[in-house]
């Protein structure tokens, strides 16, 4: 459990002592808010502040300065909290007791690398899918942004004690796939693309490459050529892209092909579904969802009048075949040009029995790939893109993962590939490995002048305000892993080691760690220890080195 939570509870049950002695009269029937907890803005304030007493004033009927002093009345004695002060306009306000935060080296050390994970009181087993690029072309950067969020969330959610399976959805069932295909043959013969072909020297190389018999084959079954060359291609592709993933450090426990939800029956199995909830229509022979039955703007094309399955009717197949392998939560990744796909998909797992809750899409903002100010347009029809692999060839794995994973997903990127490359503390990337590498030589450097760390005397020697300030955003890392996996969001994780490394900067300048007294330079030796396993930790969350020297 992570301080803040700790600090929560202590509050709550402070308040129900209060309610259970009467001091606060609240009806029994009243549903609690959950109990707000944040740090303060000015230091003076404490170090944590609740707005629970003006959260209660509603259902309490009291003034929130008199709620405010009654659950600090009832406090009962928590080793972290030194004092519990009030603050208009009713702030209940924790300072923490500084022998205490120091004290907390040492356990810090007793569980690494497990600290601050398996936060989660309510473990689910999650599906995360996410990538899912159309295997018509090697992933650009654009597309590419989703393995990034994917890889993180599904780190963060593990780490968090979540059961995970990650997974990309091949698509080798849509017109892309036949006219990729399509592409390719044209190529082969030196004939035009078609009207919606793909450009670009990879289909060069992939005519190339195609064997003679499959050239021969779909010579001899003329009407099958797009499809079947357009598997044959598609895999070629997906191998290429499987290999970009792996570089980056990205793996997948499934590889799920759209085609097999037709060929093993699961979009039949959720069309018969909603037939027998009602949700189903025929008209103008074609099979609509009566979506419009859920909030949508008008029914949904399942099947068309000329029996071909629409792309949604893959959707709602791939809803039913994911619960029915047991997971509790569905997690998709997409680009924000899918918004308008969301709401049906949601409706339709509603309409099938499912929780809708519980089938989120994470939807991804854009990513400019920008470089001497001018922004690089990416088409893979066009043939005009950066690939990941030219990312990763210009600025490596450790810079676009930290670049990538900076951001909110909601929010669009321009890629600064200069900053990206930078070896100084302006790059905050290597401002955050620097640290760890720094960690490292103190501690190196102390192995050989034959000191170790030691936490014993931490609580009575740690007490410089750079020390305790360093401690306190190491007791923070608990709480921003459990903050990034419940709010399935995890751009606060690499926020969370850039004021890591600037206290331990601050620390580092402050406070000389190898001193002429052997028990404090232990401490903060025990201190520098702390620090480097939680970086690494951290760094590990991102997919990103922890470099011992740099």
């Amino acid at each position: 459990m992570s301080l803040r939570a700790e600090l929560i509870r202590a509050i709550a049950d402070a308040r129900d002592r209060a309610v259970t002695d009467g001091s606060l009269a609240i009806p029994s029937d009243v549903e609690l808010p959950a109990i707000g907890l944040e740090k303060p803005a000015k230091p003076e304030h404490g170090d944590w502040a609740s707005n629970v007493a003006m959260q209660l004033t509603p259902v309490a009927r009291t003034a929130p300065m008199r709620i405010a002093q009654i659950i600090s009345d009832h406090l009962d004695h928590h080793p972290a909290i030194a004092e519990a002060s009030i603050a208009a306009p009713g702030f209940l306000n924790l300072r923490l007791d500084p022998r205490w935060v120091a004290g907390q080296v040492g356990p810090i050390l007793d569980v690494e690398p497990s600290y601050g994970r398996e936060t989660t009181t309510h473990p689910r087993s999650i599906n995360v899918e996410f990538v899912s690029a159309n295997p018509t072309g090697p992933l650009h950067v654009g597309n590419a942004r989703g393995a990034f969020v994917g890889d993180v969330l599904s780190r963060v959610l593990a780490a968090a004690g979540h059961q995970v399976t990650r997974e990309y959805y091949f698509n080798d069932f849509g017109a892309q796939v036949i006219n990729l295909g399509l592409s390719v043959l044209a190529r082969r013969h030196s004939t035009d693309l078609p009207e919606d072909g793909y450009h670009g020297a990879y289909v060069e190389e992939l005519a190339a490459e195609m064997p003679d018999e499959l050239a021969l084959r779909a010579a001899e079954t003329p009407d099958d050529a797009g499809i079947l060359i357009g598997r044959w291609a598609s895999e070629r592709v997906r191998a290429g892209i499987e290999a970009s993933l792996a570089r980056l450090g990205v793996t997948f426990d499934v590889w799920k092909e759209e085609s097999s939800l037709h060929d093993e029956g699961w979009v039949e199995r959720a069309v018969t579904r909603l037939r027998e909830s009602g949700h189903i229509h025929e008209t103008d022979g074609a099979t609509w969802f009566r979506s419009t039955d859920f909030g949508d703007d008008k029914d949904r094309v399942i099947v068309r009048s000329n029996g071909q399955p629409t792309y949604f009717a893959s959707d709602i197949g791939y809803v039913t075949e994911k619960f029915d392998r047991g997971f509790s939560e569905l997690i998709y990744i997409w680009g924000a040009d899918h918004h308008g796909t969301v709401a049906r998909v949601r409706n339709a797992a509603q309409a099938m029995g499912y929780d809708r809750e519980a089938v989120r899409m994470l939807l991804i903002a854009w990513v400019r790939f920008v470089r001497d100010g001018a922004e690089i347009p990416m088409s893979k029809r066009s043939g005009e893109f950066i690939t990941l692999d030219d990312v990763l060839n210009e600025v490596g794995v450790d810079a676009a993962r930290w670049f990538f994973s900076s951001r909110a997903y909601t929010t669009g990127i321009d890629f600064d590939l200069e900053l990206a490359k930078k070896q100084g503390n302006e790059n905050p990337v290597y401002y955050v490995q620097y640290a760890h590498a720094r960690a490292s030589s103190i501690l190196r450097i102390a192995a050989d002048a034959g000191l170790a760390p030691d936490a014993s005397s931490a609580g009575e020697l740690l007490s410089h305000p750079a020390e305790q300030a360093l401690v306190h955003h190491l007791l923070d890392f608990p709480d921003a892993l459990a903050q990034a996996a419940e709010r399935r969001e995890t751009h606060e994780v690499p926020r969370y080691a850039y004021e890591l490394a600037t206290a331990f900067s601050a620390f580092y300048r402050d406070c000389k760690v190898l001193t002429d007294d052997v028990a404090l330079s232990s401490a903060r030796l025990a201190l520098v220890d702390a620090t480097r396993s939680v970086l690494a930790n951290v760094l590990d969350l991102l997919g990103i080195s922890a470099p011992d020297s740099m």
